[in-house]
């Protein structure tokens, strides 16, 4: 696994390893698949550049027509459905390694299938990095806690002020 590579499962899952490799030739990283609704299913992707520049329309626009020349003629679903494309957003969801680390010490939300430390599942607090196992996040009470990575069902930054400054400071490239 990837640290710049989502983990999904079923039809997502599907989804992404059909996707994954003509998104990377683009130039661009898989944040997230996510298929919603049943009679005519909606199929989000969430997606960066991987040069880590802004995200644009022109981008959502360049993703779409790939996509969906792509799942068209792979046909992961039987039914008809929609393709939605768009960028992760300032509060983004928390789905790769690098995610965790990348933005480690800004507030996150994090929802576990089963409970875990405290027999909660859900958590807040500043996300203080991760590896492969483990999403560490630092609670309130200066606690930081380790959550197992394959347990998280949902994480998700926080908008805040911190973050608004972080993510709109122009990019320094080498």
């Amino acid at each position: 696994m990837s640290e710049n590579r989502p983990t999904h499962t079923g039809l997502e899952g599907r989804i992404a390893d059909i996707i994954m490799d003509p998104l990377e030739a683009q130039g661009y990283e898989l944040v997230r698949v996510q298929v919603m609704g049943t009679e005519t299913p909606t199929v989000q992707v969430m997606a960066d550049r991987a040069d880590g520049t802004s995200f644009t329309l022109e981008d959502c626009e360049k993703i779409s027509r790939l996509l969906s020349a792509v799942l068209d003629v792979e046909d992961p679903i039987s039914s008809a459905w929609h393709l939605e494309v768009s960028s992760a957003g300032i509060d983004r969801p928390l789905t790769r390694l690098k995610d965790f680390n990348n933005y480690a010490g800004f507030e996150a939300r994090i929802e576990l299938n089963f409970p875990g430390p405290g027999g909660r599942k859900r958590f807040t607090g500043k996300l203080a990095g991760a590896d492969d196992q483990t999403a560490r996040l630092e609670l309130e009470t200066g606690e930081t806690i380790e959550l197992p990575r394959a347990d998280i069902k949902k994480a998700k930054l926080l908008l805040t002020d911190a973050l608004i400054a972080f993510t709109t400071q122009p990019k320094v490239t080498n």
